[in-house]
């Protein structure tokens, strides 16, 4: 009965395949396509590095020689200002008195032999001394705080841990079940 109403419908056990075409039209269309595609290509990407990309290497050099310029600038003018504020002004021309100017006192002088050792004044040690006094007195900026970055500061070690606890269980749940 089954195979009365098959046959009522218009379908037999037997399919035709369907006719095959001799010259493999839709292959070469497709293959022309794609080496279309392909050729465009390469040709965006020659016209890229030919014509922009040099332009974007210039245009990078001159951005670095500016920057570089501007960095002198400012470590020349931070010289200058560190210099400006290292310097301490001399006095300015004062009258030396005369004799005639002050009246004088009766003041009496002692005069003792004492054996007072005179420092050697050696310009290098000066020197040093005077710019560990002004390190001492600039701020210096010190950060005491950790980076917060890495996967570890934002899960956790335990988080981390508990983790490789779970990969390990899947491991052996996968072994077993494939065995059974």
């Amino acid at each position: 009965m089954e195979d009365m109403e098959n046959n009522d419908l218009g379908f037999s056990g037997e399919e035709t395949p369907p006719p095959e075409e001799s010259s493999n039209r839709t292959f070469l269309i497709v293959a022309g396509i794609l080496g279309g595609i392909t050729v465009l290509a390469l040709a965006c990407i020659a016209a890229y590095a030919f014509f922009i990309l040099p332009g974007q290497r210039t245009k990078r050099e001159a951005d670095i020689a500016t920057l570089t310029a501007q960095a002198n600038e400012v470590s020349q003018a931070l010289t200058s200002t560190a210099i400006a504020a290292a310097f301490t002004p001399t006095s300015t021309k004062t009258q030396v008195p005369t004799a005639t100017s002050i009246p004088p006192t009766r003041t009496p002088v002692l005069a003792v032999a004492t054996n007072t050792p005179v420092p050697s004044a050696d310009p290098r040690t000066a020197t040093v001394a005077a710019l560990l006094t002004q390190a001492a007195a600039s701020p210096q900026v010190t950060s005491t705080a950790l980076p917060t970055t890495g996967f570890a500061d934002q899960v956790g070690i335990p988080g981390l841990l508990g983790m490789a606890v779970l990969l390990v269980v899947v491991i052996f749940l996968a072994r077993r079940l494939r065995s059974a």
